[in-house]
């Protein structure tokens, strides 16, 4: 079936359906943007502290990881904005929806992976427990849950349905 033949659910064009989807899209990454933003904030200001001269090389490293991960998930989850103010106009609205989602998600998992190394470095400085690897992983294990595991059920048992 051509594109032009294939159902959405929506009477709407292609260019209609890209205007639709980059709306979403934005909404989407609003919500990440902050809370990778507020993230990366909190890590550029951790090398600032006293603390920091003390720590193992173990941690320092995994710091320096993590502050270069949450800048990439940053770069990753704004650059939908950069793409969309430099091919505004240039009627290329349904590749750049097809580009900024895919930035968008890498963007969500450079933030997976940042959140992931934080969550090890603080514990590993808080705790110095043999517990600290099954935590972070249990945690990780969630966020693929509830971030991937979730939305990719819910897309297939839609697939799945009779006159689908």
């Amino acid at each position: 079936m051509t594109r032009e033949g294939r159902r959405t659910g929506r009477d709407e064009s292609e260019e209609e359906r890209a205007d639709r989807m980059w709306t979403e899209l934005i909404q989407e990454v609003r919500v990440a943007q902050t809370g990778v933003q507020i993230l990366f904030g909190f890590l550029l200001t951790v090398v600032f502290q006293q603390k920091y001269s003390t720590l193992p090389e173990a941690e320092r490293t995994i710091y320096i990881v993590t502050v270069v991960l949450g800048a990439c998930a940053t770069g990753a989850l704004i650059g939908p904005v950069s793409l969309h103010r430099l091919v505004a106009g240039r009627q290329v609205k349904p590749e750049a929806v097809r580009l900024a989602g895919r930035m968008t998600f890498v963007g969500l998992a450079l933030l997976l992976a940042t959140m992931a190394s934080s969550l090890l470095l603080i514990l590993r400085v808080a705790t110095q427990g043999g517990l600290v690897p099954w935590l972070v992983a249990a945690v990780v294990a969630w966020y693929l849950v509830c971030w991937y595991g979730l939305p990719l059920w819910a897309r297939r048992r839609r697939s799945n349905r009779p006159g689908r």
